[in-house]
């Protein structure tokens, strides 16, 4: 039996029997890993707070035979505001599914980590607009997955002025030329290139440290949901509660 100390997250939680319940957890060495936590439904368990959805708490693991167990938990952040807005939560909800899409055991998921954590941050203390939120961790999830597009000339000619286009075919910049000649290009404004750019090569701390214009918040959006379903070979949509 291995005892393991690793900080992490609460992607997904289901009951188990009577009082026990089996958590995914996001680590920043071990992945994605599966965990019992044995009474943790109790009203008055420790490892009750710790291991509820979007807690991120430092963990004592240990490692059976055929499973990880929660030995204790102490929560560093439970992300409250999310937990009490709906809208919120559906965010949240929306990007953890995507996170736990792309993570497995045994796998380095400290840079998914961090993106996810500060994420999180800017949809529970902000008032930023969670879909350009959503855009950017997308965007930046895929970067880190090693999908990062071409942003550094056209994708077809070379060019690296007079860039006008996102495609998806050639993932990238096109230019105005390029762009009109190919259907799976979308016009894009001067403040979508710039964003694009620096989503892509920012500072992890620093990802949400810009702002847009609203033309360049929805040219974005759909640039990041298509980027996405299609790098992850799956259909991903979001949708709205209400």
């Amino acid at each position: 039996m291995g005892i393991i100390k690793t900080k992490g997250i609460i992607l997904l939680e289901s009951n188990m029997g009577d009082f026990d319940k089996m958590v995914s957890v996001l680590t920043p060495n071990l992945g994605k890993i599966g965990c019992a936590a044995k009474g943790a439904r109790r009203p008055k368990s420790p490892l009750l707070a710790g291991t509820q959805f979007l807690s991120f708490s430092d963990f004592i693991i240990y490692n059976g035979v055929n499973s990880y167990n929660i030995n204790s938990c102490e929560p560093i952040e439970v992300f409250y505001n999310i937990r009490t807005d709906l809208d919120k939560l559906t965010y949240a909800s929306f990007i953890t599914r995507l996170v736990y899409d792309v993570t497995d055991e045994n796998q380095y998921t400290y840079n998914i980590l961090q993106l996810l954590l500060n994420t999180l941050y800017m949809i529970s203390e902000t008032d930023i607009d969670k879909d350009f939120i959503l855009s950017v961790f997308e965007l930046r999830l895929l970067v880190v997955l090693g999908f990062a597009p071409n942003l550094g000339k056209c994708g077809i000619c070379g060019d690296k002025n007079n860039i006008g286009y996102f495609s998806l075919a050639h993932n990238g910049f096109l230019c105005n030329s390029c762009g009109k000649a190919d259907k799976s290009a979308i016009k894009i404004s001067q403040d979508t290139f710039n964003a694009l750019k620096y989503i892509c090569s920012a500072p992890a701390k620093k990802i949400f440290s810009f702002s847009v214009s609203e033309e360049s918040k929805k040219e974005l959006k759909i640039i990041s949901s298509l980027y996405l379903n299609k790098n992850l070979e799956k259909e991903y949509k979001f949708e709205k509660l209400y």
